[in-house]
C-alpha cells in the first residue's frame, strides 16, 4: 500500500509554538476560518479526509503572509499536534458527516478536550452530541457561523452554546477572530444545550424575511415605478446611508450595477438573467416549524418560506400564467398606478423599514419562547449586539433593538418599545399605500402583506376570535370564556338557534 505523499513543509511560526486549536473541514468556509484564527496570532492545525484540501490550504497560509497553519491528512497526528485542553472545531456538513468526524477524532482525544461544530446543526442533534461527549469525557459546543466566506475570512459572528468551559478554553481566541464593533467583538457565550445552533437558525429565518421583504421592495420599484437597474442600484445605495444600513441592502446595490459579460450572452444586467427559483438549505423551514411548535406568530418569516416554495414551481408558475392569461387576466399590472417616482421610492423605503421590524421581532419572540422552554436564559440584548457585525443580517437598527431589550429585558414585542412604536405610526400610512398599490397592480408582497397584518393584528385590541371560539364551542364543546365574568362556558348553539327561529 502507498503511504500518502508528505504534506508540505509548515511555516517557521507555524512550527514554533503548538496550536491550542484545530479545524476538520477545509471547504470554503472552513479554510477561510482557519486562516482568519491563524492571521490572528493562533497557531492552527488543520485536518480534511481529502488531502488536496489540506494543500490549498497550506497554500493559502503561505501566500497570505506566511500564516502560521499546520497541515494534517491523518486524524490521529492532527488531534496529537494540539496543545491540551485541546480544542478541535469541525466546519463540515450537518448531519452524519459530523458524527463520523467525530468518531474519527475522538478516540485520540483525552477528557477534558473541546469539540467545537461550527455548522447549521439541528440544535436536538447537539445536544445529543453534548451528552455522547460527557459521557466521554470531552467538552462540547455548537456554535453557529455567520458572514459567509468574507465574514468567516475577515470576522464572522459567533454564536456558540453548550459547554461554558469549552467556550473559555478558547474564548480569547473566538473574540480575535470574531466581527468587530464599537461595541466589542461578535461573539458571547449563547447559552447552554443547543442554544448556539438555535440561535443560529432564528439568525437565517430571519434572514430569510430580510430577503424577501428586499425583493418585494425591488419588485415594486421596478413594476409600478418603471425604475432602471441603474436607478434601483442607486436608490438601494442610497438608502444604506440611512435607516436601512445593513449588509443586505448594501450588496442589493451592488448586484444591481453588475452585467452580463458571459461568452454569447446578450449584455445587459446579469441579474436579469438568473432564473427566478430560490434555494435553501433548510434553516428557514426549521425556524417556521418552531415558531408553530411553540405557538409564536412569525408570518414575515413563513411568508418568505413559502414565496421560496413557490418560485421553485417554475414550470406551474410559467403554466398558471398562461392559462389565466387566456381566461382574460391581463400579463403586465392588472392597474397602472400613476405616482411620482420620488414619491414611490421613499413609500417603499418606510414600508420596507417596517415590515423589518416585524420580522425581526418575530425572530426575537421566538427566541424568547424557546429559552423559556428550555431554561437557556438568552440574552436578547446580546445577541442584537453580536448581529452588528459580520452576519449576514447585520444592520444599523440592531444597536436600537440592542438597546430596547437593554431597557426592558421583558420586552413583549419590538412593536411596543416606545422608539420603535413611534416609528411603526410614522410609517404606517406609506407601508398601507404600498401594499395596498401592489395589490391593485397585481404583484405579489406576501412578505410586507404578512408584515402589515401581524402589525395590525398584534394592536388590535378586539379581534373577531371570539367568533372562531364560539364555531368552536358550538361543533366540538370547545367551551369559551366571557369578557364579563370568569370561568368556561358551553352553549347549545344549535338548539338554541332552531328555538330562536
Amino acid at each position: 500500500m502507498t503511504s500518502p505523499a508528505p504534506a508540505p513543509p509548515a511555516s517557521a511560526p507555524a512550527q514554533a509554538l503548538q496550536p491550542r486549536i484545530g479545524l476538520a473541514g477545509l471547504a470554503t468556509m472552513g479554510q477561510n476560518l482557519a486562516l482568519n484564527i491563524a492571521e490572528k496570532g493562533f497557531p492552527i492545525s488543520v485536518y480534511n479526509r481529502t488531502a488536496a484540501k489540506v494543500d490549498s490550504t497550506l497554500s493559502r497560509a503561505a501566500a497570505e503572509g506566511g500564516l502560521p497553519v499546520l497541515g494534517h491528512r491523518d486524524p490521529r497526528d492532527f488531534v496529537l499536534s494540539l496543545a491540551r485542553p485541546r480544542t478541535v472545531v469541525l466546519l463540515v456538513q450537518a448531519g452524519r458527516a459530523v458524527d463520523a468526524t467525530i468518531d474519527a477524532l475522538a478516540p485520540y482525544l483525552d477528557a477534558g478536550d473541546a469539540i467545537v461544530d461550527g455548522g447549521n446543526e439541528w440544535y436536538q442533534n447537539t445536544e445529543r452530541r453534548i451528552d455522547d461527549a460527557a459521557a466521554r469525557g470531552l467538552l462540547y459546543l455548537g456554535m453557529g457561523v455567520s458572514g459567509g466566506e468574507e465574514g468567516a475570512r475577515n470576522g464572522p459572528s459567533l454564536m456558540p452554546g453548550g459547554d461554558v468551559q469549552a467556550y473559555d478554553n478558547i474564548k480569547d481566541i473566538l473574540q480575535k477572530a470574531a466581527a468587530q464593533t464599537e461595541d466589542g467583538p461578535c461573539v458571547t457565550f449563547v447559552g447552554p444545550g443547543g442554544a448556539g445552533n438555535f440561535v443560529k437558525m432564528v439568525h437565517n429565518g430571519i434572514e430569510y424575511g430580510d430577503m424577501q421583504l428586499i425583493a418585494e421592495a425591488y419588485d415594486v420599484l421596478h413594476r409600478v415605478g418603471g425604475l432602471s437597474n441603474a436607478e434601483i442600484a442607486d436608490v438601494f445605495a442610497e438608502w444604506n446611508k440611512g435607516e436601512l444600513e445593513s449588509f443586505l441592502v448594501e450588496i442589493t446595490a451592488d448586484i444591481f450595477t453588475v452585467l452580463d459579460d458571459a461568452e454569447g450572452s446578450s449584455g445587459g444586467a446579469l441579474v436579469d438573467k438568473i432564473l427566478d427559483k430560490t434555494g435553501m438549505k433548510g434553516t428557514g423551514k426549521w425556524t417556521v416549524q418552531q415558531a408553530a411548535e411553540l405557538a409564536v406568530a412569525a408570518p414575515t418569516i413563513a411568508a418568505s418560506l413559502d414565496g421560496r416554495y413557490l418560485s421553485g414551481l417554475k414550470d406551474e408558475r410559467v403554466a398558471a400564467s398562461t392559462v389565466l392569461e387566456e381566461e382574460g387576466m391581463p400579463a403586465g399590472l392588472l392597474e397602472k398606478i400613476n405616482v411620482d417616482k420620488k414619491v414611490l421610492v421613499d413609500r417603499v423605503r418606510q414600508a420596507l423599514y417596517a415590515s423589518k421590524v416585524c420580522s425581526y421581532a418575530q425572530g426575537m419572540n421566538l427566541l424568547r419562547a424557546k429559552s423559556v422552554e428550555k431554561g437557556w436564559n438568552l440574552n436578547l440584548a446580546d445577541l442584537s449586539r453580536i448581529w452588528k457585525g459580520g452576519c449576514i443580517i447585520r444592520a444599523r437598527f440592531l444597536d436600537r433593538i440592542k438597546k430596547a431589550y437593554d431597557r426592558n429585558p421583558e420586552l413583549a414585542n419590538l412593536i411596543v418599545d416606545r422608539e420603535f412604536a413611534r416609528e411603526m405610526v410614522q410609517r404606517q400610512g406609506a407601508w398601507r399605500w404600498v401594499v395596498a398599490r401592489a395589490v391593485e397592480a397585481g404583484i405579489s408582497t406576501p412578505g410586507m402583506s404578512a408584515s402589515l397584518s401581524y402589525f395590525d393584528t398584534y394592536r388590535c385590541n378586539r379581534l373577531p376570535a371570539n367568533l372562531i371560539q364560539a364555531q368552536r364551542d358550538l361543533f366540538g364543546a370547545h367551551t369559551y370564556e366571557r369578557i364579563d365574568r370568569p370561568g368556561s362556558f358551553h352553549t347549545e348553539w344549535t338548539k338554541l338557534a332552531r328555538k330562536s327561529n
